[in-house]
C-alpha cells in the first residue's frame, strides 16, 4: 500500500480542468444512481466541529474507497487547518487498499471541482464571480477559475491580512487572475454573476442579503447555510450534489429552515439554465472525492511517488 503526503497529494491532483471533468462525472452518476454513496454518517466532538465518514463505490469504473474528515472551525484561531483527514482508495477487484492519502489538498481541489462544473455549466463564459472567504477554498477555486477562464474575481475577506496575503499569492500562482479584494460582503457580491461562499460552517449573523443579489446569480454554497439562508434557497431553484445526503443533513437542522429538494446536480447540469436564481448547495459526497483520488493513486503510481507500506500478512 502507498502513503501520500499533502504535499505529495498536492504535486500530484489532477490539473484543474481534468478534476472538473471528473466532479462533473461524478454528479452526474450521482443523479443516475450508478454508485453506491450512503449519506455521510456524522459525530460530533464538542463545539461547532464534527467529522465524516464518506464511503463510496462506484462498480462501472472500478473504484471504492472512503474519506474520514474532520472539520474544526475553531482551528483557525490555533493556525491549523480547519479541515483534515484521510482518504483510503482501495482496489475495486480485490478490496485491498491501494493507497491512503492526506485528504487536506484533496478535499480543496475536489470542492473546486464541483463548483467549476457548476460554473462551466450554469454560467456564461465571461461570468462575474465572487468569493467570500479568503483561506485554502478561495486559493482552490482561483486555481479553477483561472483554468475556466473565468478571470474577473472579487473576493471578501474581513481581515486586511487576509486579503494581502491572497492578493500576493495570487499574482504568481494566478496571473491572469483580474482579482479584487474588499472588506465588504454586499460591496463583493452585488455585481456577481456567479457566487461561491466560503465562510465557517456554523456561522451565525453571516446570512446574504437578497436584495444584494442580482436576480439571476449562480449560488454556490459552500458553508452550509452560514451565507445562503432558507429565504434565497426558498425563491431559487435548488439543487444538491446528493439528494438523500441532503435530506439527513437538513433532517438534523444542519441547514436551518431550508426546503427539501429532490434535484439532484448532475441533472441541473444537463438542463439549459433555467431563469432566476439558481442555488446549487453541494454539500460533498464522497464519490467526487474518491474521482479525484483515484487519479492522484494512478499518477503515485506511475511516478512511484510516495511511501511504500508493508500491509502483507506476518
Amino acid at each position: 500500500m502507498r502513503y501520500l503526503s499533502d504535499a505529495d497529494v498536492a504535486r500530484l491532483l489532477p490539473p484543474p480542468l481534468e478534476a472538473i471533468q471528473l466532479a462533473h462525472a461524478a454528479l452526474v452518476a450521482l443523479a443516475e444512481g450508478n454508485a453506491e454513496v450512503p449519506p455521510k454518517p456524522a459525530v460530533h466532538p464538542g463545539g461547532a466541529s464534527f467529522a465524516n465518514a464518506m464511503p463510496a463505490a462506484y462498480p462501472a469504473r472500478k473504484l471504492l474507497g472512503c474519506k474520514w474528515i474532520s472539520i474544526f472551525p475553531d482551528n483557525r484561531d490555533r493556525g491549523l487547518p480547519a479541515v483534515t483527514g484521510l482518504m483510503v482508495v482501495n482496489h475495486g477487484d480485490t478490496g485491498e487498499p491501494r493507497c491512503v492519502m492526506a485528504a487536506g489538498a484533496l478535499t480543496a481541489a475536489r470542492t473546486a471541482a464541483v463548483s467549476g462544473a457548476c460554473i462551466a455549466a450554469l454560467s456564461a463564459p465571461d461570468a462575474t464571480v465572487a468569493i467570500t472567504g479568503a483561506g485554502v477554498q478561495a486559493r482552490s477555486h482561483l486555481r479553477m477559475l483561472a483554468a475556466l477562464g473565468r478571470h474577473r474575481v472579487t473576493v471578501f475577506a474581513r481581515r486586511s491580512e487576509a486579503r494581502a496575503a491572497l492578493v500576493d499569492w495570487a499574482a504568481s500562482a494566478v496571473p491572469d487572475v483580474e482579482l479584487e479584494v474588499s472588506d465588504e460582503v454586499a460591496a463583493t457580491v452585488r455585481d456577481a454573476e456567479v457566487v461561491v461562499t466560503g465562510l465557517a460552517i456554523g456561522l451565525t449573523g453571516s446570512a446574504l442579503e437578497p436584495d444584494h443579489l442580482r436576480p439571476d446569480v449562480l449560488l454556490l454554497p459552500l458553508d452550509y447555510a452560514s451565507s445562503v439562508g432558507a429565504d434565497l434557497a426558498s425563491a431559487a431553484t435548488l439543487s444538491t450534489d446528493h439528494v438523500a445526503q441532503f435530506e439527513t443533513v437538513r433532517g438534523a437542522g444542519s441547514l436551518g429552515d431550508y426546503p427539501a429538494t429532490d434535484l439532484a446536480t448532475g441533472t441541473l447540469l444537463g438542463r439549459p439554465r433555467s431563469g432566476g436564481r439558481v442555488v446549487c448547495q453541494n454539500l460533498g459526497n464522497g464519490l467526487s472525492d474518491l474521482m479525484v483520488a483515484s487519479a492522484v493513486a494512478d499518477a503515485a503510481e506511475a511516478q512511484d511517488a510516495g511511501q511504500l507500506l508493508d500491509t502483507a500478512p506476518a
